[in-house]
């Protein structure tokens, strides 16, 4: 752990576009992004639109003029509207259902520690995960909450980008630390007594 990984948030973000945009190496694409969430944002929480309102008069407009396109294109010898053939692979369907089958499945086996075996270390993760979750809902609603992480994401990646050396340096610190405090939770656990054993004995 001494040099804590030491792999490029590029490479971490996966090098593509997204980490173009995330570290502001495609200023166009980052902009935009800023500039479209904030104006989201504003249009639903401040300014009280909502978003099946929103969604369903883009659509309307969408149909209007694709419907009135298309008519003119009939009379003036136009070219039709450039719709796109839309069709979800069986491929692309298998990867989703695999995807949602490994997230059901870890859900099921943090349900199955809990219950069948009373992992307490399991528990107290999970409520004290879910209490932190809630606590930070009772400030935010959830639009708000995705706007913020929307400013995270164009924030956080890029200045680690530009202090990762001394940031791993203080991360190296909190991981020992870290480290130090979850052995003598372990510890702690270890001395109390597990009912579930108890009653297979």
């Amino acid at each position: 752990m001494g040099d804590f990984g030491r792999i490029s948030v590029y490479d971490a973000l996966g090098g593509g576009a997204v980490a173009d945009i995330l570290l502001w190496k495609n200023s166009y694409g980052s902009v935009v992004m800023l500039v479209v969430s904030t104006i989201m944002w504003f249009l639903f929480e401040r300014g009280g639109y909502s978003i099946l309102a929103f969604v369903a008069n883009n659509l309307l407009l969408l149909v209007v003029i694709l419907f009135f396109w298309a008519k003119s294109a009939s009379l003036l010898n136009r070219p039709l509207p450039p719709i796109p053939e839309l069709d979800i692979s069986e491929e692309l369907v298998v990867i989703a259902a695999e995807e949602m089958q490994v997230w059901i499945n870890h859900v099921f086996s943090i349900a199955h520690e809990i219950a069948i075996e009373g992992n307490v270390k399991v528990l107290l993760a999970v409520v004290s995960s879910l209490w932190v979750i809630s606590y930070i809902g009772s400030f935010f609603n959830f639009l708000t909450l995705i706007y913020i992480g929307a400013l995270v994401s164009l924030s956080v990646p890029f200045l680690y980008d530009m202090f990762q050396t001394q940031v791993d340096e203080k991360l190296i610190v909190v991981h020992k630390l870290a480290h130090s405090i979850q052995r003598q939770v372990d510890a702690v656990l270890q001395m109390l007594p597990s009912t579930h054993k108890q009653k297979t004995q």
